[in-house]
C-alpha cells in the first residue's frame, strides 16, 4: 500500500471580492482545483480518472459540480423541468447553489487538507448568464464571495469535436442546446450556435483569470495525462 503522504501547507487565501462577511478563515491546506470545459467536453469523464490517480498517490479527494447543493438541486431540477423561472430568477438560483456547495462542502473539505475536484465553478454560470443577456460586471460581481481555485484546467475544444461525442454519446438536450434562448429552430443547429457562445465567453474568461487551456480535441488518454502533468506543478502536490 501506498503510504498517505503528507498535507500541503496552507496557501494564502483569495477571493474574487470580500468572500463571505460571516465567515473567517486563516487556513485551508487542501488544494481546489477546477476542470471547465462547455457540456459534452468531458469533464466528468477526467474527474473520474483524476480522482482514482489522486487516491492511488495517497491523497483524499472530495469531488462537486453544478447544481449538486441538496438545498438547491431540487428546486433547480423541478424549474429547469417546467421552463418556469426567469433568466434572473435561474441565474440566482445557480448562485445559490455555488455559495451552499462553497460554504458547506469545498471549504470545509479543503480546512480537512483534502484535494477538491471542481467539474466547473462559477465560470460557467457565468458564461451562461451572459450569453442569455446578463451584464458581465453585474455577473462577476454576484460571485465576489468566491475563493480563487489553486488550478483552473480548462478543456478547450472545438465545436465538430464537440458535435461529434454528443451524437455518439448522450444526445443534445434542451438547455446544452440553449433552446430557451432560441439560438435555431432546431437542437442541433441551436447547440452549434449556444456552445460557440458558451466557448466564445470562457476563452475570455481564460484570459482575464488565467486558466491552464487543456487541447481537448484529443483521446481521452492524452488529455487525461495532460491534466495529470499540470495538477504535479501544483506547490504542495
Amino acid at each position: 500500500m501506498r503510504a498517505s503522504r503528507k498535507r500541503p501547507k496552507p496557501q494564502k487565501i483569495a477571493y474574487y471580492g470580500r468572500g463571505f462577511p460571516y465567515m473567517t478563515l486563516d487556513r485551508l491546506p487542501g488544494r481546489l482545483i477546477v476542470i471547465e470545459g462547455p457540456d459534452g467536453v468531458g469533464r466528468s469523464t477526467q474527474i473520474e480518472m483524476l480522482t482514482q490517480w489522486l487516491e492511488e498517490e495517497g491523497h483524499a479527494v472530495s469531488n462537486t459540480g453544478l447544481s449538486r447543493s441538496p438545498l438547491t438541486q431540487p428546486g433547480l431540477d423541478a424549474a429547469k423541468a417546467g421552463h418556469t423561472l426567469s433568466r434572473l430568477t435561474l441565474s440566482l438560483f445557480y448562485a445559490t447553489d455555488f455559495a451552499d456547495r462553497l460554504e458547506n462542502l469545498i471549504i470545509p473539505a479543503l480546512r480537512a487538507g483534502e484535494i477538491v475536484l471542481s467539474d466547473r465553478y462559477f465560470y460557467s454560470i457565468m458564461a451562461r448568464d451572459v450569453v442569455r443577456g446578463a451584464d458581465p460586471n453585474w455577473a462577476r460581481g454576484v460571485y465576489g464571495f468566491a475563493l480563487v481555485p489553486d488550478a483552473v484546467l480548462y478543456l478547450k475544444v472545438n465545436i465538430p469535436t464537440l458535435v461529434s461525442r454528443m451524437v455518439h454519446g448522450r444526445g443534445f438536450n434542451y438547455w446544452e442546446s440553449g433552446m430557451d434562448i432560441r439560438c435555431a429552430d432546431n437542437l442541433y443547429d441551436s447547440f452549434c450556435a449556444y456552445q460557440s457562445r458558451i466557448i466564445e465567453q470562457l476563452d475570455r474568461m481564460s484570459a482575464e483569470y488565467g486558466f491552464t487551456e487543456i487541447d481537448a480535441n484529443r483521446s481521452v488518454q492524452e488529455v487525461f495525462e495532460d491534466l495529470r502533468d499540470q495538477i504535479r506543478t501544483i506547490e504542495g502536490l
